[in-house]
């Protein structure tokens, strides 16, 4: 019987839940067992795929196409779980799906409620997760806050799940803050004990607390904790903030985090094994042999989380090479008022992420040309191919004019154009190309040195092409086009002869990488850039 691990949060928001359900997972995996992880999301879009980047951050593209939450991310960057659409549940989804039943007559007549016709649709949809895969645990996170409105049917369907199951076939742990006041030199546990009552409030008993906090939990502390919140000493857990998030899932087995949650779920005890996890990754990091800087050129460098899986590849890469990557994050605006050598011209490489809209685009370019011209190592992925060809489009081959008609729909010189199928669409949510498609690597480029293969797949999630009616003149100038998706004749990847280490990609690597097994085309940058710098 698959085994149920709900978790959820309380005192503020972005205390690290995602973190936290993936670290659970690699605790889990270590022990031999086969997992899944399921977030939960209280917003009624249907899908992050709208959301402007700062109100959202990073839209996380699942092999399947799905568009997704950035916490999917931070599962399978932890841990082996194959994910899916499924894995990512939002109100709006679970609305659309009721409302399509409704229409069809399913209920039979009934009043549609949200107990039981909603929340049983939550449950089928977390349930059908494990059916899929034969689960032995499946760790479901619910987004939000204790407290929030919206997180209120997610938070009852878990409480009706946990009693229909049974006993030790799901527990909760719950994500509190122990905050630390620094003029008194102490930390407090009222905001956990509220949190904890406002959850006991609607029917659910926490069975762990995770405490994320500054200092580390005393003896008493913990049986202070213990007595409010009606957990035993043993199941306050001290979530201690770590210079790396690849340290967390060792910093939860210290405090037996693993043996607890087997204890609870009544799985037998095995011998725990993070030793590789340890040394390839987190020894590493604390441990650099050499440094690199890495400037990512983007417009939404404001916002943290808008370029998450990115800079994770980049800290991949350098952990690879057994470097630290130090990032230099550059508004395409800024380039565009100060010029590209005011903040490129002390790093090693440059990196020019994916986005969409006019604006810094220009930035982007100017970007491009500096690394271009300067021999400096240059990766592109999705929008940074598309303006790698423009740039080189406008400035190698004498097309001034040159752009995507995204950017300009009277372009005399459309290297990038929209898809065919593309032309008709009218909706925007989940129509763009998205997800997993092959690609087809020439021989004797960069591109095959990184994978060592002809045959890959890679994740997608765009509208706009390489229009093949420029092939030739960009050819005749020195552009290599190292990649191509067979089926459509698509240009999937680009280099550039006479260049060091000048790649860019219309797919996104960043979605693959895992930090004991940095993406190819990462490792690779990073070993340019590492050259580059000495």
């Amino acid at each position: 019987m698959t085994k149920y691990i709900f978790i959820t949060g309380g005192v503020v928001s972005s205390l690290g839940k995602g973190i936290a359900s993936a670290s659970i997972g690699k605790l889990l995996e270590s022990k031999g067992l086969k997992i899944s992880i399921i977030k939960c999301d209280p917003y009624i879009n249907v899908d992050p795929g709208t959301m402007n980047p700062y109100q959202h951050g990073e839209v996380y593209v699942t092999e399947d196409g799905a568009e997704t939450d950035l916490d999917l991310g931070h599962y399978e960057r932890f841990t082996n779980a194959v994910l899916s659409r499924d894995n990512n549940i939002t109100t709006g989804k679970i609305y659309e799906s009721v409302i399509k039943k409704e229409r069809k007559g399913k209920y039979l007549g009934s009043t549609v409620q949200v107990i039981p016709h909603i929340t049983d649709e939550i449950k089928y949809s977390i349930k059908h997760v494990a059916a899929l895969r034969n689960i032995d645990v499946v760790i479901v996170e619910i987004g939000g806050t204790v407290g929030d409105i919206e997180s209120l049917p997610f938070l009852e369907s878990i409480r009706q799940l946990k009693q229909e199951l049974g006993t030790g076939n799901a527990i909760d742990i719950h994500l509190t803050l122990i905050p630390y006041i620094k003029s008194a030199d102490e930390i407090k546990t009222k905001p956990t004990q509220h949190s904890v009552g406002k959850l006991r409030e609607i029917g659910i008993q926490p069975d762990i607390l995770l405490c994320r906090t500054e200092k580390k939990l005393t003896h008493d502390v913990r049986e202070k904790i213990s007595l409010f919140c009606n957990v035993g000493p043993e199941a306050v857990i001290a979530a201690v903030d770590v210079a790396n998030i690849y340290e967390v899932p060792l910093t939860l087995q210290e405090d037996n985090l693993d043996a607890l949650i087997l204890r609870k779920l009544g799985i037998a005890y095995r011998e725990r094994d993070l030793k590789n996890w340890k040394a390839s990754v987190v020894n590493v990091v604390k441990n650099p042999e050499r440094s690199v800087k890495i400037a990512v050129v983007g417009k939404y460098i404001a916002l943290q989380d808008a370029y998450k899986s990115i800079y994770e590849a980049l800290m991949h890469g350098g952990i690879a090479n057994k470097a630290k990557v130090e990032i230099v994050k550059v508004d395409s605006e800024d380039i565009l008022k100060q010029g590209a050598y005011t903040f490129l011209s002390n790093v090693d490489g440059v990196l020019v992420p994916g986005g969409f809209g006019t604006r810094g685009i220009e930035g982007k370019i100017q970007a491009i040309h500096f690394a271009r011209v300067n021999k400096m190592p240059y990766f592109g992925i999705c929008l940074g191919m598309q303006t790698a060809v423009i740039e080189f489009a406008r400035n190698s081959c004498g097309l001034k004019d040159a752009n995507s008609t995204e950017f300009s729909k009277r372009t005399r010189y459309p290297v990038i154009s929209l898809l065919e199928e593309q032309k008709k669409i009218k909706d925007k949510g989940g129509t763009m190309r998205l997800g997993g498609y092959r690609c087809l690597v020439k021989k004797k480029t960069l591109a095959y040195a990184a994978y060592k293969k002809s045959d890959i797949s890679e994740r997608h999630r765009h509208r706009y092409e390489f229009n093949n009616k420029f092939k030739a003149a960009l050819s005749k100038k020195g552009m290599i086009f190292s990649g191509v998706f067979r089926a459509k004749n698509l240009v999937e990847m680009i280099e550039l002869k006479n260049h060091p280490w000048f790649v860019a990609v219309q797919f996104h690597p960043e979605f693959k990488s895992k930090p004991d097994n940095a993406h190819p085309l990462f490792r690779d940058f990073i070993k340019a850039a590492l050259k580059n710098s000495a």
